[in-house]
């Protein structure tokens, strides 16, 4: 907001020194989660005592870099066909990019579990849950509430609660036991929150809400529990790729990067794409990207081509001779596996590639036996329902 000197950061804030002598501090958001899932993280890019001036940037955002929008990492791709793995617009992909974490992301999944007032009795939070052994309450506090850094694993608890139950509810071997017995059977059955499939993770951040520490609360609801739970995820087959050109694709195939196809100075490409999905579709601009984007590299520089005001023909194949490529751009490749060089040459260059928001684990999907329709007595669709798979 003013021009100053920077005279406190670490990781949850920066404080600026005016020149008039007044502080303004600056908050900075750590992975907070935003829109389906993803995770809402900034880190200051300011050093202590540096000067900063009105309007410069003071932290990076989520997919960015230096102020920038970065939504995607520039890899090298060559075009061609690979033993068919990349039919039908699948893009075949180094194993590199997941070592190095080229195109890994973070999810952070919320989860909620209220105590409500029920006709027969409140229900209650608590580690005291029927049938539930102790091993699986050992990340449970006191409460019953998962405690923060838990690593936590398909089925484990999350936040035990049990719920009041009539005398209807009995099955008949509890009925059996209540009459020889006499006791009275605890009534109560377990209705705890337990993290669904896919959904494991680390727990990041839990927050209570009761009436009594003056929380707005739905009517009848008693205490609302909120665990966050992050997930790391790096790409993976079946994961949905794209770039800036409407060229989207799935993952089908990482490969070791030694089985790669590599230039003629050793480097393996990183990706591969399927020629066939350039002519058919008409956006050639992909494959003019690739040759600018190479020649880019080559030289060092960076090139700005807005939409309709970008580079021409002339302009590219000018920067293509400059960084001393073939006419044509394209490249004798080897086979990584023999070593031999592919009979035709290869374009390739470098692309600028998004890993999209359909990731194969959300996606996911089995079930054996699960729940059915009230009326047709069918299972029913959908992940979101653990219903069955429908075919034929």
């Amino acid at each position: 907001k003013h021009d100053g000197v920077v005279e406190y950061v670490d990781a949850s804030e920066v404080r600026v020194r005016r020149d008039n002598g007044a502080l303004d501090k600056y908050m900075v958001t750590k992975f907070r989660r935003s829109n389906s899932g993803t995770s809402y993280n900034q880190r200051p890019i300011v050093l202590l005592g540096e000067k900063v001036e009105k309007g410069d940037t003071l932290a990076d955002g989520p997919s960015m870099e230096e102020g920038e929008m970065a939504l995607g990492q520039n890899v090298l791709v060559g075009f061609m066909t690979w033993e068919g793995y990349n039919y039908e617009d699948a893009i075949i992909m180094s194993r590199r990019l997941v070592k190095d974490d080229v195109y890994t992301s973070i999810h952070i999944e919320e989860y909620e579990s209220e105590a409500r007032d029920t006709k027969l009795g409140p229900e209650e939070i608590t580690r005291e849950i029927p049938n539930v052994g102790e091993d699986a309450l050992k990340d449970l506090d006191e409460m019953g509430i998962i405690r923060i850094g838990a690593e936590v694993k398909d089925g484990d608890l999350l936040v035990g609660k049990v719920t009041p139950k009539g005398v209807t509810e009995l099955s008949a071997e509890e009925r059996l036991l209540h009459a020889i017995f006499g006791e009275k059977a605890r009534e109560v059955r377990d209705t705890s929150l337990r993290v669904p499939h896919g959904g494991g993770g680390i727990v990041h951040d839990v927050k209570i809400f009761t009436r009594e520490a003056g929380d707005e609360l739905s009517p009848g609801v008693n205490m609302l529990v909120r665990v966050y739970i992050v997930q790391k995820r790096k790409i993976n087959e079946g994961d949905k790729m794209a770039g800036r050109h409407g060229n989207k694709g799935v993952v089908s195939r990482i490969m070791p990067e030694e089985d790669m196809p590599f230039l003629p100075d050793g480097t393996p490409i990183d990706v591969m794409l399927n020629p066939l999905g350039v002519p058919s579709r008409m956006n050639i601009g992909q494959v003019l990207e690739l040759h600018l984007g190479m020649a880019a590299r080559q030289l060092g520089i960076h090139i700005a081509t807005p939409v309709f005001d970008g580079a021409n023909d002339d302009d590219v194949w000018e920067t293509v001779r400059e960084a001393g490529m073939a006419r044509d751009a394209k490249t004798v490749l080897y086979d990584g596996r023999t070593g031999e060089p592919f009979d035709n040459r290869i374009s390739v260059g470098v692309m600028y590639m998004i890993k999209l928001a359909h990731m194969v684990d959300d996606k996911l999907h089995a079930r054996s036996i699960g729940p059915y329709s009230l009326v047709t007595q069918q299972p029913l669709g959908g992940k979101a329902q653990f219903g069955g798979q429908r075919f034929g």
